[in-house]
């Protein structure tokens, strides 16, 4: 077995670098490992089923070290090193470095869901509308001054000029369409950079479909508020709905972007489904809402 390691040097404030990790899997007893140089790509065909691949960085650095295990059956290991890290909440993964290298060193795995559109698959969340907005706007000064919340201080500033756009979400059972500000589809239990999603997690084999409706910024934080706190679904009439499905297909009155784990991914139509089980990634338990 190979353990490959991948750091991203842009991810987050660059504090969780190579360096650290490298020294905290010293610690455990991690002491052989492979460097990979993310501008060559030539070590990713050396990978095989039985190798782990640790990818420090944010979820868009997971998102790449995932579409490799994908490809060739190794087992992903996540290092959160990035802005909002959420693929590492779905996972419950431990917050101290060094009880998160003993996990690693453990070798304890579970099987996760893996979301497919076009080409490309996400491990997390996609976007439509205000939700895209941190990824095309935030600015590194931001994200340094304000970590994961700079994707609230974005959303703050737009969402008082958007009026959402129309589009259609079809999935198994339900087809809704409407004026949205934004439209979420994830596949785990939290998204924005902490945002709990009720009844849902990472390996239930289905996606969860948030879908927001232009509101006053005060109906806005009151919906998400009560949400948050009462830790279930918001009723369909809300301003909030959520749809559950293992497939869903969105259409918009015109082209929108696209953001999935925290990279724009290209326009609106957006067809999506849940690839169940084909993912295995180190941690103890996965986090169920």
């Amino acid at each position: 077995m190979t353990i490959w390691l991948m750091a991203n040097p842009k991810a987050g404030t660059n504090s969780r670098n190579r360096d650290f990790w490298t020294s905290h899997l010293e610690d455990v007893g991690i002491t052989r490992w492979r460097d990979c140089d993310l501008d060559n790509q030539d070590w990713m065909r050396e990978v095989t089923r039985d190798d782990h691949v640790l990818a420090a960085g944010g979820d868009g650095s997971v998102n790449c070290a995932a579409r490799l295990c994908l490809d060739t059956g190794a087992t992903l290991g996540i290092l959160p090193s990035g802005t909002a890290n959420d693929f590492a909440r779905n996972l419950g993964l431990p917050e101290n470095p060094k009880d998160l290298c003993q996990l690693v060193a453990s070798g304890a795995t579970e099987w996760l869901d893996v979301a497919q559109f076009n080409d490309q698959v996400f491990l997390n969340v996609a976007h439509i509308g205000l939700g895209t907005w941190p990824v095309r706007e935030s600015s590194g000064q931001t994200k340094r001054l304000f970590g994961r919340f700079s994707y609230g201080v974005m959303l703050l500033r737009k969402v008082m000029v958007q009026r959402g756009f129309r589009a259609t979400i079809e999935c198994e059972q339900s087809e809704v369409s409407g004026r949205w500000l934004t439209i979420a589809v994830a596949t785990g239990a939290f998204f924005g950079g902490g945002n709990e999603i009720p009844e849902a997690s990472a390996n239930d084999g289905q996606l969860d479909i948030i879908a927001v409706r232009p509101r006053s910024i005060i109906r806005l934080l009151l919906t998400y508020l009560v949400v948050r706190m009462m830790g279930r679904k918001p009723e369909r009439a809300s301003t909030v709905v959520q749809l559950k499905s293992s497939w869903c297909k969105i259409r918009t009155h015109r082209p929108k972007t696209v953001t999935a784990d925290g990279e724009i991914a290209g326009k609106t139509p957006l067809d999506v489904v849940c690839k169940p089980g084909c993912l295995r990634v180190i941690c103890k338990e996965v986090v169920n809402t």
